[in-house]
């Protein structure tokens, strides 16, 4: 990509916010409805098995297309599918909000889903050519980036429970759409430009199978509370899963020009950090998700209150990854930082397994969510960052959607696999709030195990990159004459 592709060094920041934009809206699509859900029940006739559908159908979509959008990146241009994500994320709003039977509901989310694909990964791609060159500033970004995430999801909350009561249901998908349309007009001056830097075809096969195969094991796992982890369609359709991404692998290591070179893997801490994503998504996607159920249903609070008792967590966790981190990779490295997050989200959500049925948010919520929210703000970054920068150059977008992937994949698996988890202990017996403060402490215990798992692996696989690296020894080499 050529120096005159790039914006000024002054529009890089105006660029950042626009992609910080891109990653909070991914993540608003998935909290945002939940409010609305039993309203959209009423109005399109879903039935109560099939109403999970209307987040389910998003999270597959987007997690399931998230390497092929990351490898569409690098052979046309970040820029070019970013924009084209917005385009399918408008389309997909319209047909969400407009949609009359369950049939076009789904569809509408699924669309939206691919959206989602396209952005993420490209707009991961454009942070790193933005501010890939310096290692201070992209820290800066990746943190600024990273704290949109939780901003998202929190204000995905609030935001529901507003557009429900005082708009209408449709509402909570059409306000996607005028800020897809500024980010449009935006795009083509802010983003750097330019064509691909790979080079090779779409490796369709490998985008069918992979695709296909996420899509069957996150189908798999999310429906099996309901349908029982027993039930010979669970197995079938996981067994088939796992047979489609063994066929994806088979085609990536013949083909000339696969979706997903095996190669990259090769890269120092391109694995392991995913991995860390991976755990750290299978982590905290279900403790956030039960402790809005601990606080409506044994707490008793309502929609929008419960929204407001998370603010402190997600103000910590933005302040933790725009200020905290940045300082936690300094001095402690990229390895430590990871590490050591995860070891205190890991404590915070043990603390959380301790909620009581006859609780209180000040006692049982405040102190245990404001360790679990410092423990992802410094494990987040790092674990990002480090699994971006391993990738080469012409690889980028196709390292974002491997991380990104590990991330969404990681939380719906281990959302699922909690779920189960809940039930088991008692949580099922939704009348009765002791049996559900045991479901829910089960699955905060089951996700702290999680987070321990993920510091453990991390401290074992990551690597230290060699000092010469760094920036600190340059400093001091040009400091030197001076003394």
């Amino acid at each position: 990509m050529s120096a005159r592709s790039v914006p000024p060094a002054g529009r890089r920041w105006w660029a950042l916010a626009l992609i910080a934009t891109a990653q909070f809206m991914v993540i608003m699509d998935t909290s945002i409805i939940g409010v609305a859900l039993p309203r959209i029940q009423d109005d399109l006739d879903f039935s109560q098995e099939d109403l999970s559908w209307v987040f389910n159908a998003y999270v597959v979509a987007f997690g399931g297309l998230l390497l092929l959008g990351g490898r569409l990146s690098d052979l046309f241009g970040a820029r070019r599918l970013f924009s084209t994500g917005w385009v399918v994320l408008l389309a997909g709003s319209a047909v969400a909000g407009a949609a009359g039977t369950v049939a076009v509901e789904l569809a509408g989310r699924a669309l939206q889903g691919v959206g989602a694909a396209l952005i993420a990964p490209a707009a991961l791609t454009l942070l790193m050519t933005l501010f890939g060159s310096e290692p201070r500033e992209l820290t800066k970004a990746l943190s600024l980036y990273g704290a949109a995430a939780p901003a998202g999801g929190t204000a995905g909350v609030f935001l529901g429970g507003l557009i429900t009561e005082y708009a209408s249901w449709p509402w909570v998908f059409y306000v996607n759409i005028p800020i897809a349309v500024v980010a449009l007009a935006a795009a083509p001056a802010l983003m750097p430009g330019g064509g691909g830097r790979a080079r090779g075809s779409v490796d369709v096969v490998g985008a069918l199978t992979v695709t296909a195969g996420l899509g069957a094991v996150v189908f798999a796992v999310v429906r099996a509370p309901e349908a029982g982890w027993d039930a010979p369609a669970t197995w079938a359709v996981l067994a088939g899963g796992l047979v489609l991404l063994g066929v994806f692998l088979a085609v990536q290591a013949s083909r000339r020009s696969p979706l997903v070179p095996l190669s990259i893997f090769r890269a120092p801490n391109l694995g392991a950090a995913n991995l860390a994503q991976f755990l750290l998504g299978g982590a905290w996607i279900p403790m956030w998700f039960f402790l809005n159920l601990y606080l409506q249903r044994v707490l008793g609070y309502s929609a929008f209150p419960s929204g407001a008792a998370l603010v402190p967590m997600t103000a910590l966790i933005m302040i933790g990854m725009i200020v905290l981190a940045p300082r936690a990779i300094g001095r402690l490295g990229p390895k430590a930082a990871t590490v050591t997050g995860l070891l205190v989200l890991a404590a915070g959500m043990g603390w959380l397994a301790l909620v009581r049925p006859e609780g209180n948010y000040w006692v049982d919520v405040l102190p245990a969510s404001l360790v679990a929210a410092l423990g992802m703000s410094l494990a987040f970054i790092p674990s990002l960052g480090t699994a971006i920068s391993a990738a080469r150059p012409e690889e980028g977008g196709l390292a974002s959607g491997i991380v990104n992937t590990g991330y969404q994949v990681g939380s719906a698996l281990g959302l699922a696999a909690m779920t189960a988890v809940a039930a088991s202990a008692g949580a099922g017996r939704s009348g009765d709030p002791a049996a559900l403060t045991d479901g829910f402490s089960a699955a905060f215990a089951g996700a702290a195990l999680v987070a321990l798992a993920g510091a453990v692996l991390a401290a074992a696989t990551l690597r230290t990159p060699r000092p010469a690296s760094a920036p600190a020894p340059q400093v001091e080499r040009e400091k030197a004459p001076r003394r």
